[in-house]
């Protein structure tokens, strides 16, 4: 399917549906603890339903309450080995945790997933799941992806990472309370990345009922084994890496938005986006609530953006394209730093926005570890390849929003991998975009279904 879409504005108000992130990880917690756990506000994007499925396969019981709400009966952490391979579609995160649950069963697991999956590197995961007495392999002796063969069982011990990927320090924590009593899981991590989603990790560990410890620098994990996770009741936040599209859309056009449902206290720190944008000039105005941390933000589009910024992101790397998107916009110049786990998601993330953006007339310069944008000069739609990548395909249909002409921009079906009816909220509220189903491309695989 193709995403048409043209120069436009936005008005009104938006509710971005719920975290890609703390969705799976509230499902694979509810599949470890021993009772029934209510999910409000889960995200039913194909991720979503990626961990949702690989729950079932597991032996999880789950229904669909009220239309949205998820109950979950868990299995106490008893898992047992599945009677059929596990597909995690186009999800990394949900292939990172089942490798690690699939560490407590009896038996072993076939673990695959899409092209995408099965072209991303899991042999440092790999090696550190070994270390900790657990059965692991890769099916094809010449690559570095799934599909793997897991089997269990984990025991303690020090496990080590070069942490370009957090997931793989997530997926050894989340399974480590459930060792025996007794037994003490460390994890040192090299170089770490993306260390707010390990925070996230943590603090819905903590709402199960179980703990696990970083250092400040987040180089070192501990978590104890003899844990319980306890069954409850939770709800999912707003997904502030969905939030940076509408927010940028805004930003560059002459619209008027509110963003409401968002939470100030959320781990997640793709919430820096809202700053960023002010230091490069956006009129975005905050209200939260100082005890709850819940709030809105008021977006007044159009204006220039005119401030030179320098971004690190070690932190936020899934909102490098909307990121890329303002840069394009702004009459500043704005340079990224650290981008090399970057390069290694659901595309090179680095290289797609060079080479599509340049498609539009952008002026960018890469050089070793950073990406530099001069931007403000006038950019023209363009066919664009999304590579299949959600927040590409998602950016670059922004882009059109501002853009001279029409950006067309292939696969954009992926969009519903993080962010299920992105075109229809927009289209809704203004924006001039038109769906085209006559491609016939390779479409992403996410029928099954990843700061």
């Amino acid at each position: 399917m193709y995403a048409i879409s043209k120069k436009s504005s936005i008005t009104g108000s938006f509710l971005v549906p719920g975290s890609k992130s703390q969705t799976i990880r509230a499902v694979f917690m509810a599949l470890l603890s021993d009772g029934k756990t209510v999910i409000h506000n889960p995200l039913a994007s194909s991720d979503g339903l990626s961990a949702f499925n690989a729950a079932r396969t597991l032996g999880a019981q789950i229904e669909i309450v009220n239309g949205t709400d998820w109950v979950i009966t868990g299995l106490g952490g008893k898992l047992k080995a599945p009677s059929k391979i596990i597909d995690t579609g186009n999800s990394g995160t949900t292939t990172s945790f089942v490798t690690g649950l699939c560490t407590l069963i009896d038996g072993f697991a076939v673990i695959t997933g899409d092209e995408q999956i099965c072209s991303r590197p899991v042999r440092p995961a790999i090696k550190a799941f070994s270390e900790l007495g657990a059965n692991c392999f890769i099916t094809r002796p010449d690559s570095d992806c799934p599909p793997i063969v897991v089997g269990g069982k984990l025991h303690g011990g020090t496990c080590h990472l070069p942490g370009m990927n957090s997931q793989h320090v997530s997926a050894i924590l989340v399974p480590g309370a459930l060792i025996p009593k007794g037994e003490t899981i460390e994890i040192e991590v090299e170089n770490p990345k993306e260390t707010s989603y390990i925070q996230m990790t943590l603090e819905w560990m903590q709402k199960f009922g179980v703990k696990a410890t970083a250092s400040a620098d987040f180089k070192h994990y501990t978590v104890c084994g003899g844990q319980k996770y306890n069954a409850g009741e939770v709800t999912v936040s707003s997904d502030w890496s969905g939030v940076a599209f509408p927010l940028v859309a805004a930003v560059c056009t002459p619209s008027d938005i509110t963003i409401t449902g968002l939470n100030f206290s959320d781990p997640q720190a793709d919430k820096q986006i809202i700053d960023i944008l002010i230091k490069m000039g956006a009129d975005i105005e905050k209200f939260v609530d100082s005890t709850t941390g819940l709030g809105y933000v008021k977006v007044h589009g159009g204006k220039p953006l005119t401030n030179d910024v320098s971004i690190d992101m070690n932190d936020i790397p899934d909102a490098l394209p909307a990121l890329c998107v303002a840069a394009c916009f702004s009459k500043g110049k704005t340079e990224f730093t650290t981008l090399a786990h970057i390069r290694q998601k659901e595309s090179d993330r680095v290289a797609v926005m060079n080479e599509e953006l340049s498609k539009c007339g952008a002026k960018i310069k890469i050089e070793n570890d950073k990406m530099t944008i001069f931007g403000g000069a006038p950019l023209n739609g363009s066919e664009i390849d999304s590579r299949a990548d959600h927040r590409v395909a998602m950016a670059m249909t922004v882009c059109g929003m501002f853009a001279e002409g029409q950006m067309k921009i292939n696969q954009a079906e992926c969009a519903s991998v993080s962010f299920p009816g992105f075109y229809e909220m927009l289209k809704s509220h203004g924006a001039d975009i038109t769906l085209d189903s006559t491609f016939t491309g390779q479409k992403c695989n996410s029928a099954g279904q990843r700061a």
